[in-house]
This record gives structure tokens, C-alpha cells and sequence, in this order.
């Protein structure tokens, strides 16, 4: 998160304004509910994670066994047992 100084982006009625409640802290403004991303998304974990578990269930599909993917992808048997069994 960028820190930006309240003199440079709010008009100084809007300063003023906010001064009356708050002088000299940092004040965290969120965004808007329907523009948040999820999880992940700016990061690129998200779309990681995704197509690792693709590779496990077509992996899984050409033969693998839980065993192998519990090995070669360094998750647990349960783990596996999720990925392969959850709809897409």
C-alpha cells in the first residue's frame, strides 16, 4: 500500500472536512466493495495455484496415482484427494 498526502489529492473543502475528525494519522480509505480483487489476483498465486491443480487432475486422468502426485507435487494425500475430486 502507497502512502499519498491528503494535500496533493483532496480538495481543500474535503481537507478541511476530514481534519475536523482525524489530524496528522494515516487513515486507510478501502475500495469500493463490487471493484476488490480476490485473493491472489494481483500477485499471480491465483491463476499458479490453478493451473498447478489442472496439471494434478490431468495428471491424475493420465494414469498418475495419489501416491505420485502426493510425492511430485509436495501436498498431502487429502490435498490431492481434493483437488482431483472438486468441481471446476
Amino acid at each position: 500500500m502507497k502512502y499519498v498526502n491528503a494535500d496533493i489529492i483532496f480538495p481543500e473543502e474535503l481537507l478541511k472536512e476530514i481534519q475536523k475528525y482525524i489530524q496528522g494519522s494515516m487513515v486507510y480509505i478501502p475500495t469500493p466493495e463490487g471493484q476488490r480483487k480476490k485473493w491472489g489476483e494481483n500477485s499471480g498465486s491465483r491463476k499458479h495455484l490453478s493451473l498447478r491443480n489442472e496439471t494434478i487432475r490431468q495428471q491424475y486422468i493420465d494414469g498418475a496415482t495419489i501416491d505420485e502426485l502426493s510425492d511430485q507435487f509436495c501436498l498431502s494425500i487429502d490435498s490431492i484427494r481434493k483437488i482431483i475430486y472438486s468441481k471446476i
